[in-house]
């Protein structure tokens, strides 16, 4: 059978019933009684039948109409049901947050971060992606993904907020360091091993800036390059060679002793670390809470560095 071609008949019938008039109920709806009749007359005439005795005084059911406000009422009840299990996921954190992150990211404080959050609200549940890929946020279907990128940013209809920065820094060993003079440029480097992320070009240059602002690049043939980071930062604590790191993916090293930075003054230009979302608008609760605990985990690492 077909459906009905228009479910909002169904709440006016509804309404005219509980109120016992088409006037009262006009009044409680804010439409006119003539615009109310006329669409109660339109249900009748699709559905063949007549739902409603009128008089000019009196208004009652038919048994056909008894029984279909039956059902009009049931389907008024779960639309409000439908309607409050929306509100409340707007309101209080609740539900599925799917989302991705780089590795890096997550083992410089971000998985701590989601856990807590997920820790405080039980009636979450977040998917993660772990990837170093580009992820495309609409076509996966994600709520929103984290990158860093150095400003400026490219252009995209996509939405995005800023969670935080991060500049990267030369870390090595205390057992590298001790085998060699301290260094006082990025040149007197020369002679020590390094390490370094993956080139397609098999060129690698660091580039950095100073304390003042001032640009320079390095070239270097490290003894060995990846694409992960974390291989990178076990090779630089074992003495392997010198690495341009993350400062907040080695900090908890720094703190332990496990690696100096080299050349304090000496930094990448710090990129941006953001989330990108299809939209602002719409946004359910569980993701703006959560994007909202990154924010603040950022926030708190940085000042903790």
């Amino acid at each position: 059978m077909n459906p009905i071609t228009d479910l909002n008949n169904l709440r006016l019938f509804a309404e005219v019933v509980e109120h016992g008039s088409f006037t009262a109920a006009a009044r409680s709806l804010g439409v006119q009684t003539s615009k109310l009749s006329r669409r109660i007359r339109t249900l009748e005439e699709e559905l063949g039948v007549r739902l409603l005795n009128r008089t000019s005084r009196t208004l009652s059911l038919t048994e056909t109409g008894r029984q279909f406000y039956q059902h009009c009422a049931a389907v008024v009840a779960e639309s409000v049901a439908a309607k409050d299990i929306v509100d409340q996921t707007r309101t209080t954190p609740q539900g599925t947050v799917r989302m991705s992150c780089p590795v890096a990211l997550l083992s410089s404080g971000v998985a701590a971060i989601i856990a807590r959050y997920v820790q405080d609200n039980p009636n979450v549940q977040v998917l993660l992606d772990a990837t170093n890929r580009r992820v495309d946020v609409i076509e996966e279907g994600l709520d929103f993904a984290i990158r860093v990128r150095v400003p400026p940013l490219e252009n995209t209809d996509l939405a995005f907020r800023q969670l935080g920065v991060s500049a990267q820094i030369l870390v090595a060993s205390p057992a590298l360091i001790a085998r060699h003079p301290a260094p006082t440029s990025i040149e007197s480097l020369r002679d020590w091993p390094t390490l370094a992320m993956s080139s397609n070009s098999e060129r690698f240059v660091w580039h950095l800036v100073d304390s003042k602002g001032m640009a320079t690049s390095w070239a270097h043939q490290p003894r060995l390059a990846t694409d992960d980071l974390d291989s990178l930062r076990v090779a630089a604590i074992q003495g392997t060679g010198v690495a341009l790191l993350p400062r907040e993916f080695v900090d908890a090293d720094i703190k332990a002793g496990r690696l100096r930075q080299l050349l304090a003054d000496f930094a990448t230009t710090p990129g941006l670390v953001h989330a990108i979302f299809p939209s602002r608008r719409g946004m359910v609760s569980a993701v703006r809470h959560l994007l909202d605990a990154l924010v603040a985990g950022f926030d708190e690492m940085n000042r903790s560095i």
